[in-house]
């Protein structure tokens, strides 16, 4: 999360020539104003990069980010339609090569298939991007059983499919990055967001894992863990408790912020990424409280907003 005033929900994606145009301007003067990483020289060479989620949010604001540093994008996510018109786009206000694959992640041998397919097309992905994921909110009890299990299905095995897919070719061509986003409710148990905040948790955990059991591959692995973002998926969910659609514009982080700090600590090989400097002093504060009053504070947060 960045501290400022969400941005118009009009889709920057999908919207006229002239929204498009400002949020791809947004974006290059927030990479431009990103500090200098050790890896800025390597940054530079154009890269495959694979953004999946990519339709619209995080996904579609990390995709922009990428095709402004003039990288190859190959955009993934179900809906095609939203895919060709921001592949549309991008190549619009870039000139930069994009490829639209259309897959549904949560399927069993989705990343597989995705990956033959690029393989059989003699694509090489550099720079892996896993955005897609869901949420659901409300009581554990109150949710049916399926949709806990489609959350996890993408969230959690689709995840680890895409992983399992590209990241061995990385290694043995010793280099390769990978971004995982996560989200700020992988610190601590979210009352509500059960299912969500423990995929999320996993995400972490399994970044932190791969990033320092792949130290000296020449792959780097990063977890970009955001807090309320103003995407689609914020607006679902204030449509449906009007508590979260009270939150004050404080809490909830610019989509292109976070995507741009993100893109930063991916190119920049670091292991976490937290936007905003409240959700840092947030995870900060919640890796140094005591697990059972952790428990509690989120619980009555919890309580109060969902």
């Amino acid at each position: 999360m960045i501290a400022v005033k969400p941005p118009a929900p009009t889709r920057t994606a999908i919207g006229g020539e002239s929204d498009t145009l400002a949020a791809d301007a947004s974006i290059q003067t927030l990479l431009q104003s990103s500090k200098p990483n050790r890896h800025a020289g390597a940054a530079k060479a154009p890269r495959s990069v694979l953004v999946t989620g990519a339709s619209s949010g995080i996904g579609e604001a990390l995709a922009r980010c990428f095709a402004q540093e003039g990288h190859r994008l190959i955009l993934v996510a179900r809906r095609e339609g939203l895919l060709h018109e921001l592949a549309k786009s991008l190549r619009d206000a870039h000139g930069t090569h994009v490829e639209v694959q259309p897959a549904d992640l949560s399927r069993p041998g989705a990343a597989a298939a995705l990956a033959a397919r690029l393989r059989r097309r003699r694509r090489t992905i550099d720079v892996l991007v896993n955005n897609a994921g869901v949420l659901t909110q409300g009581a554990f009890v109150d949710i049916p059983a399926r949709r806990h299990r489609q959350l996890l299905d993408i969230n959690v095995a689709g995840l680890t499919a895409m992983l399992a897919a590209f990241v061995p070719p990385m290694v043995t061509r010793g280099q390769g990055r990978v971004l995982n986003v996560a989200s700020i409710a992988a610190f601590a148990p979210v009352p509500s967001l059960a299912v969500y905040a423990a995929s999320k948790a996993y995400v972490l955990s399994l970044s932190e894992s791969l990033a320092e059991e792949l130290r000296d591959s020449g792959v780097t692995v990063t977890a970009l863990c955001p807090g309320i973002t103003a995407t689609a998926m914020f607006d679902r969910a204030a449509r449906g408790n009007a508590r979260v659609a009270r939150l004050p514009g404080l809490l909830v982080g610019d989509v292109r912020e976070v995507a741009a700090e993100g893109y930063r600590a991916c190119m920049a090989g670091e292991v976490v990424a937290v936007p905003g400097v409240l959700n840092r002093a947030a995870t900060v504060a919640g890796r140094a409280t005591p697990k059972w009053l952790l428990r509690r504070a989120a619980g009555a947060i919890g309580r109060k907003m969902f």
